[in-house]
């Protein structure tokens, strides 16, 4: 009876451990470089809300690396619930290669599942040694640019898409012109970092060249960190940025997460969290939050990727091999 009586309390308590891990998630978001401080606080915040409303915890993994690497990654087999990454070229890659995320994916949330936007900047040391104000400053001989590759890193490309914007609406839509903008501005490149976190690294730590060409919500945490070493300046033309963002259909189905990954995603449109995204630079697209958020956003002439035909069309002009990129870097 005694042994009995034992078995029965210890079948009980594996029960309750089997359940409270029952009531337990994991969640892994792939993302791009820069959003690691976001996505940390952002986290906390979800995990919080989902707490509230399910009684079930949370704990979401994060893996940041570049874009493109982290596209690739996905593609191999790394079994991301959600992918949150600089371009929406990079995750059509994953629906087309793997087939793990439907076709319509960015059809799927609000604004072409791009939660909040971005644009690209110039971050330049303190005082502007070098009287930078625009794109045809850091093409001029003498200025050393750190910016990320374009054959690796989503940023890059809206650097490179950025520039020849400017080349265009400031010469009449002139290919030639805007192709040998770039071309001058690559030849100035002291370093093409892997991914753009790496780069601002190679600029703020390192002290490495005049000028870092990136993200604005990057260049705004550094002078925030470091608001006497480093100043922003916004370039005249600039295109608006959209990160988009997507949940795995294989892999949460694979890991019973469908509904979590889905509200992870949706909880991005909040009030709550469109003020986490404005505080970390990022400009979001309930613009009722800004003046609540501490970042303020500079006013720009701001190109879109429609206006290369969108993504995929800009990815083989651009950036295929022996596209515009390699043909003006080459010429290096």
């Amino acid at each position: 009876m005694l042994r009995a009586l034992r078995s029965l309390i210890a079948a009980a308590f594996v029960g309750a451990i089997t359940l409270h891990c029952a009531s337990a998630a994991t969640l892994l978001n792939v993302s791009y470089d820069p959003t690691r401080e976001f996505y940390a606080e952002y986290n906390l915040a979800f995990a919080a809300y989902w707490k509230k409303k399910t009684g079930e915890d949370v704990t979401i993994e994060q893996s940041h690396g570049s874009s493109g690497g982290q596209s690739r990654a996905v593609i191999e087999g790394l079994e991301a619930d959600v992918v949150t990454l600089a371009l929406a070229y990079d995750i059509d890659a994953i629906a087309t290669k793997s087939k793990s995320i439907a076709p319509d994916w960015a059809k799927r949330l609000p604004d072409n599942s791009s939660p909040y936007t971005s644009s690209i900047v110039f971050l330049v040391r303190a005082g502007n040694p070098k009287h930078i104000h625009d794109w045809p400053d850091i093409a001029k001989p003498g200025v050393a640019i750190v910016t990320p590759n374009p054959k690796t890193s989503g940023a890059a490309r809206w650097n490179v898409l950025a520039a020849y914007s400017y080349g265009l609406k400031r010469n009449n839509n002139d290919e030639a012109k805007a192709r040998a903008l770039v071309g001058a501005i690559y030849k100035n490149a002291v370093v093409l970092d892997s991914a753009s976190r790496a780069s601002t690294v190679t600029f703020t730590e390192r002290g490495i060249g005049d000028v870092l060409v990136s993200w604005e919500n990057e260049a705004i945490l550094v002078v925030k960190q470091h608001p006497k070493d480093y100043q922003i300046v916004v370039p005249s033309v600039s295109i608006l940025a959209e990160p988009p963002v997507a949940w795995v259909d294989a892999n949460v189905t694979k890991h019973h997460t469908e509904a979590l990954a889905k509200a992870y995603l949706e909880f991005l449109y909040t009030p709550q969290a469109q003020r986490l995204a404005c505080k970390w630079g990022y400009r979001p697209r309930l613009t009722s939050v800004l003046g609540t958020c501490g970042t303020s956003f500079p006013r720009s002439d701001l190109t879109t990727i429609a206006n290369f035909g969108g993504w995929n069309a800009a990815a083989q002009r651009f950036f295929a091999d022996g596209g515009i990129f390699d043909q003006v870097y080459s010429a290096k």
